[in-house]
Parts: C-alpha cells; structure tokens; sequence
C-alpha cells in the first residue's frame, strides 16, 4: 500500500536556537525539522491523552461510584 503524501509548507519562524538545540538533544533529532515535527507530535498526542484522561474522569464522576476515604487524608 502507498504511503499518503503529506504536504508540507515552508514557514519561517524566529525560533531561540538554544531551545532548539536542547529539544532536539531531549527528542534525539537528528535535524531541527525533525526536532520540530517531533515536538509538534508530542504536544498534539498529550492533548489528546488529556483529552481522553478528561472523559474518562468524568465517566467514572457520574457513574456515582462511592469512594471511601480509607486513610484519612481526605478530611480537611
């Protein structure tokens, strides 16, 4: 099966290059576009992770499970 084709554009941004430098050694990119496709794909899939972990919070909320404070922390 051939892989879709992904269109790319040229953008010219003014980037820091020392946090360039320090997210590309932190992603291990080889090269600074990489660095910022590998960034952007990490913050699109922690939005999503978010996203989901929000759902699912408010599924087990209105379940009206019970949760008991079996330690005491909870008590103000």
């Amino acid at each position: 099966m051939p892989e879709a084709r992904v269109r790319t554009v040229h953008k010219n941004f003014r980037l820091d290059p020392g946090q360039i430098a320090r997210a590309q050694k932190a992603l291990g990119a080889a090269t600074e576009t990489e660095t910022i496709v590998r960034a952007l794909e990490h913050v699109i899939s922690e939005a999503e992770r978010n996203r989901v972990t929000v759902q699912a919070n408010q599924r087990f909320l209105k379940s009206g499970i019970a949760i008991e404070d079996v330690f005491g922390s909870l008590t103000e």
